[in-house]
């Protein structure tokens, strides 16, 4: 396996920390430091490279199995200039490291047993999370999930043992009880996966951030309501009905949760092909929302909201007049510290998993599904040996879940979505 190299650490700081992973990692760093320290003692040592010096920098080094990718690491801590990155980079390259692609010391820690598939996945979902809603379910929600996967395991594996004493021994003339209990047992396993999958779109829309629109006429406040929620100016307003013309929006902080607040076309019949295109826009935008705000300016009527989605209907300038319900002036602030309250209640109530397992990605999903579906199957089945079948399938598939069965579409899919340097 080829050494490899990446920062660990992201552009502009004062300090680039350097992985190397691999066979050769602690021939080469000790080529450029001029020696190694002993394991995970920092030590500052000059760089050299053909006679050059190349920086003064802090190296650390965990000798295999003990370290992140379970082979041999160094950790060099260069100063944060891209140019000293650049020469200490391209003297790595000249001695044979090559830099590592996206996930790849992830991968390689998957590969010699220091994370399954869910740690990595929760890994990359904490890197990336925006609001404290998605790290809490990068790091708590993914606990749980790999609590139940563990538990869901040795259920199965139970079951499955059950199963084969019926093969095994037909003519024992076991009591009734005994395949009742096994039934029992996989009806109640087959449940509790339906829980978690029926939860399943709550935990995607917070890993992947809620969807609100604004919806009305024109002139309804809607791009003064949107900036007002932003607290910068990302629409423009204006007095001239049929201002906004396409889809603007911002991505926001509601409770934790990331929500993109999403301004549209007003509503309204118009010759102007262009408003016309801005119209039909918003409506298909309003389609696919997971919540609508529903606007409408004083004595004016509230738009339609497409069936099954969400909504709040807001009455804007409030400033101007009185309006029943619910009602705000985005140009005053009246109202608004209530509607982001309101709005942060409804972001939350769209991505609680209601205490299931989190499954927030869609390779989690089919795993389980595909567990349940065997599961289900198998209690439709009255031969033994058929239902047999249906257990190891599902078994399979739930070993895909942690990735105790290595299939390489499967770890690519993965890992190909980390960053340089995981």
């Amino acid at each position: 396996m080829s050494t490899i190299f990446a920062p660990i650490t992201g552009r502009g700081g004062a300090v680039t920390v350097l992985r190397l992973s691999g066979p050769a990692t602690f021939d080469i760093t000790a080529k450029l430091a001029g020696g190694l320290p002993p394991p995970r003692r920092a030590s500052l040592r000059p760089l050299t490279h053909a006679g050059r010096r190349l920086d003064e920098a802090l190296i650390v080094t965990f000798p295999a199995p003990h370290s992140f990718t379970g082979e041999d690491v160094a950790e060099v801590s260069l100063h944060g200039g891209r140019a000293v990155l650049a020469a200490v980079s391209e003297a790595l390259a000249t001695l044979g490291v090559r830099p590592a692609e996206p996930g790849e010391f992830s991968r390689r820690a998957h590969q010699h047993g220091k994370m399954d598939l869910l740690e990595a996945e929760a890994m990359a979902d904490l890197i990336a999370a925006e609001t404290e809603a998605q790290r809490a379910m990068a790091l708590e929600g993914a606990t749980a999930l790999h609590a139940a996967c563990a538990s869901w395991r040795e259920r199965l594996r139970q079951i499955m043992a059950q199963q084969e004493a019926l093969i095994d021994f037909p003519d024992e003339d076991l009591p009734p009880e005994v395949e009742a209990a096994l039934l029992s047992g996989i009806a109640a396993l087959r449940d509790e996966m339906r829980a978690a999958l029926a939860a399943a779109p709550a935990a995607e829309r917070l890993r992947e951030g809620l969807e609100f629109v604004i919806l009305g006429a024109p002139n309804a406040g809607k791009s003064t309501l949107l900036n007002a929620l932003a607290g910068e100016d990302i629409a423009i307003v204006s007095d001239i009905p049929g201002t906004t013309r396409d889809a603007v929006g911002v991505r926001v902080d509601l409770g934790g949760v990331p929500v993109h607040i999403t301004d549209t076309a007003g509503l309204r019949d118009t010759i102007d092909v262009i408003e016309a295109e801005g119209v039909k826009r918003a409506r298909a935008r309003a389609a696919k929302a997971d919540f609508l705000l529903l606007v409408a300016a004083p004595g004016e009527d509230f738009p339609e909201s497409p069936s099954g989605i969400p909504s709040l209907r807001i009455h804007t300038k409030s400033d101007l007049a009185s309006a029943d319900g619910f009602s705000v002036s985005a140009k005053i602030g009246h109202g608004m510290a209530a509607l982001r309250e309101k709005l942060a209640e409804a972001a939350q109530e769209l991505t609680d998993t209601k205490g299931a397992a989190a499954l927030a990605r869609p390779r989690q999903i089919a795993c389980v599904r595909d567990t349940e579906a065997a599961l289900d199957a198998a209690l439709r089945l009255d031969d033994p040996e058929l239902r047999g079948e249906e257990l190891r399938t599902a078994a399979q598939a739930l070993a895909r879940l942690v990735g105790i069965i290595g299939v390489e579409e499967i770890l690519d899919a993965v890992f190909s979505g980390f960053c340089i340097g995981k």
